[in-house]
């Protein structure tokens, strides 16, 4: 069985380092916030002007005014400030983001990432989604493997209009946890009722497994 939504994002939040300012994407993304410990020191910032946000709400502490980038309600962590959609681009652009977490339609084996166009279908815009893959440190991919059609999304080369250009490091998937090198996808770690010959066999780019690849743990 392939992850869930929720234990990529619990995987995802292993990554996250004490100290670090992370912007988080829509989608699974949003979802990483729940599973950040309290042991960690993290402040999370959104493209509207927002640094601290808390675990996504529950029904009992919903506030319909308090938004984040994707319209979705979020809690404030203590300590969180409000300012304008221009500072928070220019923290972006600045460099001032250690992390940011992203969804994806495609990423190919060159690093390249396609996450704001679905073909046939109206789009608002890009968002930040162009100045975070530019701008923040490190860019970690929470996606799912393969499309309903069971086509891979993992690419020789994305079909769809890039987002940002060689500048995915690593991609957290339902099927394992995969890092981008010069030579292709490199399986470190695999969902733990699947096997390495099975995600090798769903990946349509380059893939090799690393020297430690083993399964996950959830």
């Amino acid at each position: 069985m392939p992850l869930t939504r929720e234990q990529i994002a619990k995987r995802i939040a292993d990554e996250v380092q004490d100290g670090y300012t992370v912007n988080l994407g829509i989608g699974i993304p949003t979802l990483v916030a729940n599973y950040i410990p309290d042991s960690k020191t993290v402040m999370l910032q959104s493209e509207n002007g927002l640094l601290g946000m808390g675990p996504f709400p529950t029904e009992e502490n919903i506030d319909a005014d308090l938004i984040n980038a994707g319209k979705q309600t979020i809690t404030t962590a203590r300590g969180a400030s409000f300012f304008s959609s221009a500072d928070s681009f220019a923290m972006i652009r600045g460099g001032h983001i250690d992390l940011t977490v992203l969804g994806a339609m495609e990423v190919d084996e060159e690093g390249n990432i396609a996450n704001w166009m679905v073909p046939g279908k109206m789009i608002k815009g890009m968002g930040g989604a162009m100045d975070l893959v530019a701008g923040a440190k490190n860019v970690i991919v929470a996606m799912q493997h393969a499309d309903r059609d069971g086509n891979s999304k993992l690419r020789k080369k994305c079909t769809l209009p890039l987002t940002g250009v060689k500048c995915i490091k690593k991609i957290v998937s339902d099927y394992g946890v995969i890092e981008i090198t010069p030579n292709g996808f490199v399986l470190l770690e695999y969902a733990p009722d699947m096997t390495a010959e099975q995600v090798l066999k769903a990946t349509e780019g380059k893939m090799s497994l690393a020297p430690n690849c083993k399964p996950m743990k959830v």
